[in-house]
């Protein structure tokens, strides 16, 4: 199987996942603390009635912090079932059915949150899906993402399992356990690349250990336009061993 078949697989099965747990996802006492503080402190530097974007959004467990700062939210994610519980509670001003890789937004946000959402992005996805984030926030706006981690023998143990089973796979992938599908975990350094690639200075950052999974937690600001990558030269530094099949940089 070439990867960019085993990607796309991965990517639909990510998207079944959370189809499938949309209506009872907000049963699991999730999202862990951190996060919402963290949501607290973007929205207070935030002008007022700040436009946001939260992407993916889920179901618009954060709506309700943004719209008592007496911000705007706008959600958008890939998955209808979500949407769906997300419009129910009737706060963002308009939902998008859209990936992080089709984000189609252009200087429209002054802020912009993607939150437990990177771990399903291939490496190869990482700089569109940053720049796609870069596009959408306004000249000086902030962005929360999150980044998250496991050690490292786990990602060495998956690795070793999805090559014996002759999958395309690179390392800081996972498949099986509680991963909805698809994980990839960069790690730091190569995040923090990405990011100042993609014009996207770290203001603050801090990780925590909650509920059994580690997080790295970056605010980050629009800084300036990404720089276009040199023709033919690779931005994501991965190596799988066969020829990395040329994409529609749509998808």
């Amino acid at each position: 199987m070439d990867r960019q078949t085993w990607l796309d697989q991965r990517r639909a099965a990510v998207l079944a996942s959370y189809d499938q747990d949309a209506a009872t996802y907000d049963d699991h006492g999730y999202p862990a603390q951190t996060q919402q503080d963290w949501v607290a402190r973007l929205v207070r530097a935030c002008p007022p009635a700040a436009k946001i974007l939260d992407t993916p959004c889920g179901t618009g467990t954060y709506f309700s912090l943004v719209a008592a700062a007496g911000h705007r939210v706008v959600g958008a994610d890939q998955s209808a079932g979500m949407l769906a519980q997300a419009r129910a509670r009737n706060v963002a001003i308009a939902l998008d059915q859209v990936g992080l890789q089709e984000l189609p937004y252009a200087g429209e946000f002054d802020a912009v949150m993607t939150i437990d959402a990177m771990e399903h992005v291939p490496p190869e996805d990482w700089p569109l899906v940053l720049a796609n984030l870069h596009r959408a926030a306004r000249p000086g706006g902030l962005l929360y993402l999150t980044v998250e981690e496991v050690a490292d023998p786990v990602t060495e143990e998956a690795f070793a399992t999805l090559t014996q089973r002759g999958l395309p796979a690179v390392r800081g992938e996972v498949i099986d356990g509680d991963v909805g599908g698809y994980h990839y975990y960069p790690g730091r350094d190569r995040a923090t690349a990405w990011f100042d690639g993609a014009g996207l200075q770290v203001i603050d950052e801090g990780f925590k250990q909650e509920d059994g999974w580690g997080y790295r937690h970056f605010l980050l600001k629009h800084t300036k336009h990404p720089p276009d990558p040199p023709s033919g030269i690779p931005t994501t530094g991965v190596t799988v061993g066969r020829p990395r099949p040329e994409r529609d940089p749509g998808l």
